[in-house]
């Protein structure tokens, strides 16, 4: 017989759910045959739907060679460090991703991620042990394009990733703010509403009719510098997304005749052999450099960070192409200067 005693990564999550993720490789049909035979949980038979509290104890009167045959081996691949840390306490970690890094793995790279980076500080540390939390494993709430760079945030425990990827869903509790460059003279700001259908064999967004099946994307884009250089009128923007779609950002900017500078699937060629010209620019340059905790809720685990602003460091490139373009400080408008000095 097994003991298991529910720590708080375990808890508050169905008994057939957990089972099925402590006994990875057991069929479906296996897990409900344990349930009815050879499980208890506080010494009484439980059925597929109790939901495990902190502090429980799960007997399994299973042999450790049979435990052993239903779970495959946690292995996680040591990733050298590439991130920079923006904030960090015992329930979340906030990421500062670097430009070409993955935020998951994906069939081209299973190993060389952000998520496994993380995971491989944490377990360091010693905050994080696999070996026991067979079925947690910390991982972020948001993810970033392989070219785009900025603030990524992890749940270090399953209820702060419970809570984040509810926070997450909501429009309003975490504004995520993004710094761009963009061609033309924009001088007002924009709220930019459409539905989009995503194209998954190019990877490919496309802005569709409303009277078109697809998601709702929400942009708002603030100007906060404007610039003649090299012949090109270019805008330093923030853009604040309040939905979270692929690509929603470069698609939503193309759009709206201000496409991002370099981006060579959305963007404009003139534009984008300009930036390659002057600054050997050949993707998107976009940064995802603020988090705004703005609504949490009393009773949940992550209460604490409400009203908490998370900021994040401009990577080197993005901060030389700001200071050649618009200056080493910035002029500002509209009370932004601040975000001039985030270097």
């Amino acid at each position: 017989m097994l003991k298991i005693r529910i720590s708080e990564n375990q808890g508050n999550q169905r008994l057939d759910r957990f089972l099925k993720k402590y006994l990875d490789q057991a069929a479906l049909s296996l897990i409900y045959k344990i349930i009815r035979k050879d499980i208890k949980v506080n010494g009484k038979r439980c059925k597929e739907d109790y939901i495990l509290n902190v502090g429980d104890e799960v007997s399994l009167f299973l042999s450790q060679e049979d435990v052993d045959k239903f779970q495959k081996p946690k292995k996680f691949i040591k990733a050298k460090k590439q991130f920079k840390i923006a904030y960090e306490d015992e329930n979340i970690l906030v990421a500062e991703k670097p430009f070409g890094l993955l935020t998951h793995g994906d069939k081209s790279e299973k190993k060389n991620h952000l998520a496994n980076q993380v995971i491989d500080y944490l377990i360091e540390k010693g905050e994080y042990n696999p070996r026991v939390d067979r079925t947690f494993t910390p991982s972020p709430a948001n993810r970033l394009d392989r070219n785009t760079t900025g603030l990524v945030i992890f749940g270090k425990t399953a209820p702060a990733l419970q809570n984040l990827n509810h926070l997450i869903r909501q429009k309003d509790a975490i504004s995520k703010k993004y710094l761009t460059i963009v061609a033309g003279n924009l001088n007002k700001p924009l709220r930019l509403k459409d539905k989009m259908v995503k194209e998954e064999a190019r990877n490919l967004v496309k802005v569709v009719s409303d009277e078109d099946a697809g998601k709702v994307m929400e942009t708002l884009v603030r100007p906060l510098e404007q610039a003649d250089f090299d012949g090109e009128k270019v805008t330093l923007v923030e853009v604040e997304i309040i939905t979270g779609r692929t690509h929603q950002i470069r698609v939503h900017l193309a759009k709206s005749n201000y496409p991002i500078i370099g981006d060579v699937k959305y963007g404009n060629s003139r534009i984008n052999r300009w930036a390659f010209k002057n600054f050997k620019l050949s993707t998107q340059l976009l940064n995802a450099y603020e988090l705004d905790f703005n609504y949490v809720g009393d009773d949940e685990p992550l209460a604490y960070l409400e009203g908490k602003v998370i900021k994040g460091t401009l990577p080197e490139d993005f901060k030389f192409i700001k200071e050649k373009i618009f200056g080493k400080e910035g002029k500002g408008r509209n009370g932004h200067e601040e975000y001039f000095r985030m270097d």
